[in-house]
């Protein structure tokens, strides 16, 4: 699949002003105006009013006052998310018609940083689902053969990631739904820790389920690692924040390689392939246990209690652990069609529930050319330790 430039390639030269956010953005809502009809990555695109901030964010930077690695670069904006007088649907057909007056927080971030949202992106209704085939808007495809699914409920943003539509998104993840998607595209899926990215002004005033809310963390969607810790630094001041006490150096950090995921053979044998890269970054590794024996679904009764025990559970003789993003290589839509969660969240969703920041990288193709990922996992609030795993791996496999 073509490569696109990197947040981290173009925000020095938007700066420099060797390229202009005009320029940039105009790039961007091309791609967009070629793809849309295809994949439907998105509900809303925000043509004008993203020419309109380019151009203020141009004169701004002319002008001296630069805000920082986002400022002229295009986001999209996961339909979840509300946006001050711009539609926000969910995809939901009661909600097509939907405006809020304010802007999530979040992405008021985003925007206080000088990104231009270009558009809402597509998703699974509501959020309910693991294949983004079913949206009140029509189904997002997969950018790399449309016959098979984008993964969800984040598909319309990974969609977009991987094909140039915009630099990076702001998404949700409840039980994978930001890193299945990335898996699914080729692209880079984050989740922070349980609280770290806000929520408010997620369909604000509209009734939520109580374990949705446990389970729900922000996420990011970009092409790189890179890009991924620019725009977490933006939305929590990363610098000020710093790694948790005890952060391991990079010379003594520990990846536990876990041995009791699913995984069909060919997600098996791509795993293999991305343990042994890393291990040529240099770090010792030990066989590890995945905690996914937690409570089923909805059952929270414990789930504070657990969120506290779950470093010296999981993490006290590891930094980080390393296992498939996917349990299966990507599906068909022919296969996934109506069955809203074909895709399986079983190596995803225990990050969820027990809070942990965790990271979908590429880490190759299946038989038919489909994108594999790879999943690092981290304690909580260690978000450094995630990201530079997922950078250094991400600068072996180049």
């Amino acid at each position: 699949m073509r490569a696109f430039p990197r947040i981290a390639d173009v925000a020095p030269r938007l700066r420099a002003r060797d390229i202009s956010a005009v320029e940039v953005v105009e790039a961007c809502l091309a791609r967009i105006e070629e793809l849309q009809p295809r994949l439907n990555a998105f509900i809303t695109v925000l043509t004008e009013q993203a020419r309109e901030q380019a151009r203020q964010a141009d004169e701004d930077i002319r002008a001296g006052r630069y805000l920082g690695p986002l400022h002229g670069i295009p986001v999209g904006v996961k339909d979840f998310y509300d946006t001050a007088n711009v539609r926000t649907t969910a995809a939901f057909e009661p909600f097509r018609n939907r405006v809020p007056k304010r802007d999530a927080e979040a992405v008021a971030t985003l925007k206080d940083a000088g990104a231009i949202v270009v558009g809402k992106t597509n998703m699974h209704q509501l959020g309910t689902g693991t294949t983004g085939l079913e949206s009140a808007f029509g189904a997002v495809r997969n950018p790399v053969n449309d016959a098979y699914i984008p993964g969800g409920s984040s598909s319309g943003s990974a969609a977009a990631v991987a094909t140039g539509m915009c630099y990076a998104t702001l998404d949700t993840d409840a039980i994978g739904s930001c890193r299945l998607p990335a898996a699914c595209c080729g692209v880079v899926g984050f989740k922070s820790t349980f609280g770290a990215i806000g929520l408010k002004g997620i369909l604000e005033g509209e009734k939520t389920d109580e374990t949705i809310l446990r389970f729900a963390h922000a996420g990011i969607t970009t092409r790189s690692a890179d890009d991924t810790a620019i725009m977490f630094q933006t939305l929590t001041d990363l610098e000020r924040r710093g790694a948790p006490s005890g952060a391991p150096a990079s010379d003594t950090l520990r990846l536990g390689i876990a041995d009791n995921f699913t995984a069909d053979a060919e997600i098996a044998a791509a795993f293999e392939s991305a343990v042994d890269l890393a291990r040529s970054i240099g770090y010792p590794f030990v066989r590890a246990h995945a905690p996914f024996d937690m409570p089923k679904f909805g059952d929270l009764r414990t789930i504070d209690a657990d969120r506290v025990a779950i470093g010296d559970r999981a993490f006290k003789d590891i930094d980080v652990l390393v296992l498939p993003t996917t349990a299966t290589t990507v599906l068909t839509v022919e296969s996934a069609t109506g069955k809203p969660q074909a895709l399986s969240a079983a190596n995803t969703m225990f990050a969820n529930y027990f809070g942990l920041p965790a990271i979908s990288v590429p880490c190759g193709v299946d038989s038919r050319g489909l994108p594999v990922g790879l999943q690092i996992v981290g304690r909580p609030s260690d978000e450094t330790t995630v990201l530079r795993v997922a950078r250094e791996y991400q600068k072996a496999a180049r």
